[in-house]
Protein backbone atom coordinates (compact mmCIF):
# COMPACT_ATOMS: atom_id res chain seq x y z
CA UNK A 1 0.00 0.00 0.00
CA UNK A 2 1.53 3.33 -1.08
CA UNK A 3 0.93 6.59 0.75
CA UNK A 4 1.49 10.10 -0.54
CA UNK A 5 2.95 11.15 2.79
CA UNK A 6 3.83 10.33 6.37
CA UNK A 7 2.55 12.48 9.22
CA UNK A 8 4.21 12.20 12.64
CA UNK A 9 2.27 13.65 15.57
CA UNK A 10 4.55 14.27 18.55
CA UNK A 11 3.36 14.88 22.09
CA UNK A 12 6.27 16.27 24.12
CA UNK A 13 5.74 16.37 27.88
CA UNK A 14 7.85 17.78 30.72
CA UNK A 15 9.92 19.91 28.35
CA UNK A 16 12.55 22.48 29.31
CA UNK A 17 10.44 25.53 30.17
CA UNK A 18 13.07 28.06 29.10
CA UNK A 19 13.44 26.48 25.67
CA UNK A 20 9.78 26.04 24.73
CA UNK A 21 8.94 29.55 26.00
CA UNK A 22 11.51 31.15 23.68
CA UNK A 23 10.33 31.91 20.16
CA UNK A 24 13.92 32.08 18.91
CA UNK A 25 14.88 28.74 20.49
CA UNK A 26 11.77 26.97 19.15
CA UNK A 27 12.26 28.46 15.68
CA UNK A 28 15.95 27.50 15.57
CA UNK A 29 15.15 23.94 16.72
CA UNK A 30 12.49 23.39 14.04
CA UNK A 31 14.67 24.79 11.26
CA UNK A 32 17.61 22.61 12.33
CA UNK A 33 15.32 19.56 12.66
CA UNK A 34 14.15 20.10 9.07
CA UNK A 35 17.74 20.38 7.84
CA UNK A 36 18.85 17.27 9.73
CA UNK A 37 15.97 15.34 8.17
CA UNK A 38 17.25 16.31 4.68
CA UNK A 39 14.35 18.70 4.03
CA UNK A 40 14.44 21.75 1.79
CA UNK A 41 13.28 24.80 3.79
CA UNK A 42 11.00 27.07 1.75
CA UNK A 43 9.56 29.49 4.35
CA UNK A 44 9.42 30.04 8.11
CA UNK A 45 6.67 31.74 10.17
CA UNK A 46 6.62 31.89 13.99
CA UNK A 47 4.60 33.84 16.54
CA UNK A 48 5.14 34.33 20.28
CA UNK A 49 1.94 34.72 22.31
CA UNK A 50 1.45 36.97 25.33
CA UNK A 51 1.80 35.93 28.11
CA UNK A 52 3.41 32.73 26.77
CA UNK A 53 3.40 30.10 24.05
CA UNK A 54 4.91 29.80 20.61
CA UNK A 55 3.32 28.67 17.35
CA UNK A 56 5.16 28.21 14.12
CA UNK A 57 5.60 26.42 10.86
CA UNK A 58 8.60 25.56 8.76
CA UNK A 59 7.34 25.05 5.22
CA UNK A 60 9.51 22.58 3.38
CA UNK A 61 9.45 21.44 -0.23
CA UNK A 62 8.43 18.03 1.12
CA UNK A 63 5.51 19.48 3.22
CA UNK A 64 5.93 21.04 6.73
CA UNK A 65 6.95 20.95 10.38
CA UNK A 66 4.68 22.79 12.80
CA UNK A 67 4.55 23.39 16.55
CA UNK A 68 2.55 24.92 19.35
CA UNK A 69 3.98 25.17 22.86
CA UNK A 70 2.29 25.52 26.23
CA UNK A 71 5.17 26.52 28.53
CA UNK A 72 2.83 26.72 31.52
CA UNK A 73 2.31 22.96 31.12
CA UNK A 74 5.85 22.23 29.87
CA UNK A 75 4.18 20.71 26.78
CA UNK A 76 4.68 20.99 23.02
CA UNK A 77 2.65 19.55 20.14
CA UNK A 78 4.60 18.97 16.92
CA UNK A 79 3.54 17.82 13.45
CA UNK A 80 6.04 16.56 10.91
CA UNK A 81 4.41 15.94 7.54
CA UNK A 82 6.64 14.57 4.80
CA UNK A 83 6.16 13.52 1.21
CA UNK A 84 8.64 11.60 -0.90
CA UNK A 85 11.34 9.11 -0.05
CA UNK A 86 14.27 11.35 0.89
CA UNK A 87 13.03 13.08 4.05
CA UNK A 88 13.71 11.30 7.34
CA UNK A 89 10.97 12.48 9.76
CA UNK A 90 12.25 10.26 12.59
CA UNK A 91 15.53 12.19 12.56
CA UNK A 92 13.65 15.47 12.97
CA UNK A 93 11.49 14.01 15.75
CA UNK A 94 14.47 12.68 17.71
CA UNK A 95 16.28 15.99 17.40
CA UNK A 96 13.27 17.94 18.71
CA UNK A 97 12.80 15.59 21.68
CA UNK A 98 16.44 16.20 22.58
CA UNK A 99 16.37 19.98 22.03
CA UNK A 100 13.21 20.50 24.07
CA UNK A 101 14.39 18.20 26.86
CA UNK A 102 11.15 16.21 26.76
CA UNK A 103 11.07 13.66 29.55
CA UNK A 104 7.99 11.88 28.17
CA UNK A 105 6.98 11.54 24.53
CA UNK A 106 4.33 10.01 22.36
CA UNK A 107 4.63 9.65 18.59
CA UNK A 108 1.79 8.61 16.33
CA UNK A 109 2.40 8.03 12.63
CA UNK A 110 -0.36 8.46 10.08
CA UNK A 111 -0.06 7.53 6.44
CA UNK A 112 -1.69 10.24 4.35
CA UNK A 113 -3.14 9.87 0.86
CA UNK A 114 -3.79 6.15 0.81
CA UNK A 115 -5.46 5.02 -2.39
CA UNK A 116 -6.78 1.56 -1.66
CA UNK A 117 -8.54 0.79 -4.94
CA UNK A 118 -6.53 2.85 -7.40
CA UNK A 119 -3.04 2.39 -8.77
CA UNK A 120 -2.73 6.18 -9.08
CA UNK A 121 -4.51 9.17 -7.52
CA UNK A 122 -8.08 9.69 -8.63
CA UNK A 123 -8.67 12.79 -10.77
CA UNK A 124 -10.61 15.55 -9.03
CA UNK A 125 -13.92 16.05 -10.88
CA UNK A 126 -15.01 19.06 -8.80
CA UNK A 127 -15.20 20.36 -5.29
CA UNK A 128 -17.08 18.33 -2.71
CA UNK A 129 -18.43 19.98 0.45
CA UNK A 130 -17.38 18.23 3.66
CA UNK A 131 -19.64 18.27 6.68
Amino acid sequence: MNALGRHLLLELFDCDLDVIASCEAVKAALIEAAKRAQATVVDVVFHEFNPFGVSGVVVIAESHLSIHTWPEYRYAAVDIFSCGDVLQPEVAASYLVEQFGAERTSVVELLRGLFLRASSPIQNKGAVALR
